[in-house]
């Protein structure tokens, strides 16, 4: 019987610790408030015309194009200093595809001879990735402890004179830029 006693106030003096942790670590922010005001500054890295058009050259040597938009998330604190906002979800499209064809990827064989000389010997086509539509933009980003935002296109050289129509939409906002691919 005195054990039960024991056991019954272990329990409930477990109880209350876990209630108490639980009413203090709820005072704990473990995710971002994106419901404070905050601002997206967007840096392009890409000359822009009197139209309000970006301009990027595509690598005319290379198939793909690679450049990075980036951006920094800022917020104020209760003292009214301003702070980087980190892990600030933004997720990017693109207007522009392209499709890989059948030569996209291939695996060369290779063997020796009886004399020890490598030679390659066959040359496999992986065609079941002919025709996957590929986008020029990545999906998501998040934002690290300075802010920083950032996302990579790649628009390839069949689309030169076309404009990339990049989209950053985020939890309350939307932003739009024309890239003219020259």
């Amino acid at each position: 019987m005195k054990k039960l006693n024991v056991i019954k106030k272990l329990v409930s003096y477990g109880v209350i610790s876990l209630i108490g942790l639980n009413l203090f670590t709820g005072c704990v922010k473990l995710v971002p408030d994106y419901t404070q005001d905050y601002e997206i500054q967007f840096q392009l890295g890409l000359p822009l015309d009197a139209n309000g058009y970006y301009h990027l050259t595509l690598d005319r040597n290379e198939w793909q194009t690679l450049h990075r938009v980036s951006g920094v998330v800022t917020s104020f604190n209760e003292m009214g200093d301003e702070v980087f906002v980190e892990s600030f979800w933004v997720a990017w499209e693109s207007n522009l595809y392209w499709y890989l064809g059948d030569n996209s990827c291939y695996v060369v064989h290779f063997g020796y001879t009886d004399e020890w000389v490598k030679v390659a010997f066959d040359t496999t086509y992986v065609v079941p990735f002919n025709g996957l539509e590929v986008p020029t933009s990545n999906s998501y980003s998040y934002s690290n402890s300075y802010g920083q935002v950032s996302n990579m296109i790649a628009p390839v050289q069949s689309m030169i004179g076309d404009t990339l129509r990049l989209r950053a939409e985020w939890y309350d906002g939307v932003r739009t830029f024309n890239i003219v691919l020259d």
